[in-house]
């Protein structure tokens, strides 16, 4: 089982061109159903149907694992065995009759435009770390990008002339995103002031660089926000795809067509981007029910 798991990993690696993010998540899964499989002393994949898959969902319940991350597990497996059986290490695919959980329907967060503002101006820009840190929140603002793909991001690939960045998202796929003015103006000072300090006498491609002069992580991103969001008095966790969810939302409260979201956010699917439209819904009723003058008088009457 060790052998074949291996040989996965490695095509997830070299084949697919997975993610970080993606092979360490499968690699957890994965491990977590052998050892399941082991407490049920079966030593072969070819031994698993979809009895054993019900057993092993059961199981996952009954620790309390949520929905969401026994979906993502179940997925995690159902691609291990379409592996197996295109290579012939097994005749049968016992995941294909196994139903994922249905999930709970959960409207992405987002930050409003006044939250944006604060948590923007948190950084201090006297010192490079406050120069990178403000050309780096404004980018994921302005972009939608996604963390692993902003913290990939070369020099090379920033069009200042155009105002796009060339970007290798999800399944090695290329698209370009575009920024504002006032990120490419924080990221161009940041460029000429604030990378040169923190290089020192190294040399590096990468866009975004630590006090070292190595790449930034997307831990170090991570943190670095939350950082910002308390001292900016936000009451949320902020978290780069918290920004990548304000991005969609801000748009299509502007008026932006949601095939046009959908591209700038390298959705491959239209249905993954339509949960934007169920938020700018939800804040359309508030601001109706607030600025609508019949609206007023219809909550005044419920008052009295």
């Amino acid at each position: 089982m060790q052998e074949v798991f291996n040989k996965y990993i490695n095509y997830l690696e070299a084949e697919k061109r997975a993610s970080r993010y993606t092979v360490r998540n499968y690699t957890t899964d994965l491990l977590g159903f052998f050892d399941f499989l082991k407490t049920k002393e079966i030593s072969s994949l070819k031994e698993v149907d979809r009895h054993v898959l019900r057993d092993y969902l059961s199981h996952l319940m009954e620790q309390g694992i949520v929905k969401a991350s026994i979906a993502r597990k179940l997925s995690a497996i159902r691609s291990f065995y379409r592996y197996l059986l295109r290579e012939g290490m097994v005749t049968t695919n016992p995941v294909a009759s196994t139903s994922s959980p249905k999930l709970d329907k959960r409207l992405p967060s987002f930050l409003t435009p006044e939250e944006m503002v604060r948590l923007l101006q948190t950084s201090d820009l006297s010192t490079p770390q406050g120069l990178r840190d403000r050309a780096l929140m404004e980018l994921l603002y302005a972009s939608g990008l996604r963390v692993s793909e902003l913290v990939s991001l070369d020099v090379e690939q920033v069009n200042f002339d155009t105002y796009e960045i060339r970007v290798w998202g999800k399944g090695s796929k290329e698209r370009v995103v575009l920024m504002g003015k006032p990120a490419a103006t924080a990221l161009m000072t940041y460029l000429s002031q604030g990378r040169p300090n923190l290089l020192g006498d190294k040399r590096s491609s990468a866009l975004f660089v630590n006090r070292y002069g190595g790449r930034l992580i997307e831990r170090r991103v991570q943190r670095l926000l939350q950082k910002y969001a308390s001292l900016a008095g936000i009451n949320k966790r902020v978290y780069p795809h918290l920004l990548r969810h304000t991005f969609a939302t801000h748009l299509l409260d502007g008026g932006a067509g949601l095939r046009v979201v959908q591209e700038l956010l390298g959705h491959a699917s239209l249905s993954s981007t339509q949960i934007y439209t169920h938020v700018t819904k939800s804040q359309a009723k508030k601001v109706y029910l607030s600025a609508h003058p019949m609206a007023r008088e219809k909550d005044d009457e419920l008052e009295e």
